[in-house]
């Protein structure tokens, strides 16, 4: 039997005068002692939804229930519950960095990699920029032989990816980011293209390959990889929004899932001495920032199907496996419940949704403003990939609950007109932010519209500072439970591997 005990002493910091948190805040006075035998993880596997916190997984196991209920009983009948809302093990962890309650990823993933607070922005850097912090890879590489993946849907130096293995006073170093991975001497990437790969040290991937990393970019090349290959770096064969993996909701057959760079990395990092595997879903958060609910679903249900990957190797390893699946950070202020439904939800909704608002605005929006578009051709594709109808439509008596409204008709014509230059704005900058963020007005007023019909809302394009969820199984994942400052994570895994 496995007793741990913790002290936490400060975690949580308090606000000064000037509604800043103090940068010794994060200073806090932590032991963890594990009392009797217990077995060092020989496998860790750390999922990081980006954004993602219980909002997230909830939205998306009331989504699955909501699908899962017979269209003809009244009574509902309940959520269906993600694999890892399963685990033995469920904490909670704050997320403040030392510049804001609500924080960014390069600051949450710097204290879940290496236990330290920073600001917002820096990659494993002290507040000053002058100390770089060793993270919890470097350390099991270094001090235990470890081999070490990193996987994203995003891009590979992209902040989260990036914490743990780079260290940079500014996440937007993207180029030294990728010369850190390259030098880091870790056995497998995988994920989105690298932003910046041109400096002045050479071509990134001509880098890599000279470093002894082979390179895969197609997904017979994926297929046809193996652990005999040594150190890899695969890059999806279909590149999406801003060189990142596909959105799940736009994910074709032949493109990989999140789930299938995990096999594979599983595949390349098995060995005796042991691994540790980071995963990052990382298009959680870039659907919660632009309010897309549908997509936030799908892309939380493709980091359970990766989690999944995990789980089977659990079952063959189970005293030597510990996974941990939690966020940074929350994003869009995330919320079941809009007034405009009162106490009602309608899930459903969502499931007419067959395309994300990144996918749109490549797709259709950018024809629409090339061609001139007339509204009422947009209102068909919007019918086409939102389920979005008008009164006057054939449809509108079987589907009431996805007919616009006078208002909510009122407002997509603003929005269209917005987005086809058609208008100059009459409304102050201060509630064109509201309305839209920094997204395409159509498209973001589409997504808010088919979200408050469904009983969703969001309070915000940026971060939150929710706590998130922390949630464990295996080997010292009782050592997951309470509620604990994010940093903890990195402390309670150096405790258990023992690494210094």
């Amino acid at each position: 039997m496995l007793l741990i005990v913790t002290v936490i002493i400060g975690a949580f910091g308090f606000q000064n005068k000037n509604n800043a948190v103090p940068v010794n805040a994060a200073n806090t006075t932590n032991t963890t002692a594990i009392v009797g035998n217990t077995k060092t993880p020989k496998y860790i596997f750390l999922f990081i939804g980006d954004g993602m916190s219980y909002p997230q997984i909830q939205i998306t196991s009331d989504y699955l229930g909501a699908m899962k209920q017979s269209k003809n009983s009244k009574v509902l009948t309940g959520n269906e519950a993600l694999n890892f809302m399963n685990f033995e093990a469920a904490g909670s962890a704050v997320t403040y960095d030392s510049s804001s309650f609500c924080p960014d990823s390069a600051s949450t993933a710097t204290s879940l990699s290496t236990g330290h607070k920073t600001y917002s922005g820096v990659i494993n850097m002290n507040e000053e920029k002058t100390i770089a912090y060793e993270t919890i890879t470097e350390k099991l590489k270094k001090q235990l032989g470890y081999k070490i993946g990193i996987i994203t849907s995003v891009n590979l130096n992209h902040a989260t990816p990036a914490a743990f293995y780079g260290h940079q006073a500014s996440r937007g170093n993207y180029y030294e980011l990728a010369l850190e991975l390259v030098n880091s001497n870790f056995d497998y990437f995988a994920g989105g293209e690298f932003l910046k790969p041109d400096g002045e040290k050479g071509n990134i991937y001509d880098l890599a390959y000279k470093a002894g990393y082979k390179v895969v970019t197609t997904n017979t090349g994926v297929k046809n990889l193996k652990a005999s290959d040594g150190k890899a770096i695969v890059i999806g064969e279909k590149i999406a929004d801003s060189g990142s993996l596909s959105y799940e909701i736009d994910r074709k057959n032949n493109e990989l899932a999140l789930s299938d760079y995990v096999k594979k990395g599983i595949e390349m990092l098995d060995n005796e001495t042991g691994f540790f595997m980071m995963v990052e879903g990382g298009k959680i958060d870039w659907a919660c920032h632009a309010n897309d609910a549908g997509s936030t679903i799908q892309d939380t249900v493709a980091l359970a199907d990766a989690v999944d990957e995990a789980i089977a190797f659990y079952e063959e390893h189970k005293d030597e496996t510990l996974i941990i699946v939690t966020g940074d950070h929350e994003t869009g202020g995330l919320t079941i419940g809009f007034a405009g439904t009162n106490y009602d939800t309608f899930l459903t909704n969502l499931d007419n949704q067959k395309i994300s608002y990144a996918k749109y605005d490549s797709d259709y929006v950018s024809k629409y403003k090339e061609e001139k578009t007339s509204f009422a051709d947009v209102l068909k594709d919007v019918k086409k990939l939102f389920g979005l109808i008008t009164k006057e439509d054939a449809d509108a008596e079987k589907s009431p609950k996805l007919v616009l409204t006078d208002y909510e008709l009122k407002r997509l014509e603003a929005a269209y007109n917005k987005t086809m230059g058609k208008t100059t704005s009459n409304v102050s900058d201060q509630e064109e932010y509201v309305l839209y963020g920094t997204y395409e007005p159509l498209t973001v007023t589409i997504t808010h519209i088919l979200n408050n019909k469904s009983g969703v809302n969001f309070s915000s394009y940026a971060h939150t500072g929710l706590p998130v969820a922390v949630l464990a199984n295996g080997a010292g994942a009782e050592l997951f439970n309470g509620y604990y400052d994010n940093t903890e994570i990195f402390k309670k895994l150096a405790t258990l591997t023992g690494v210094k």
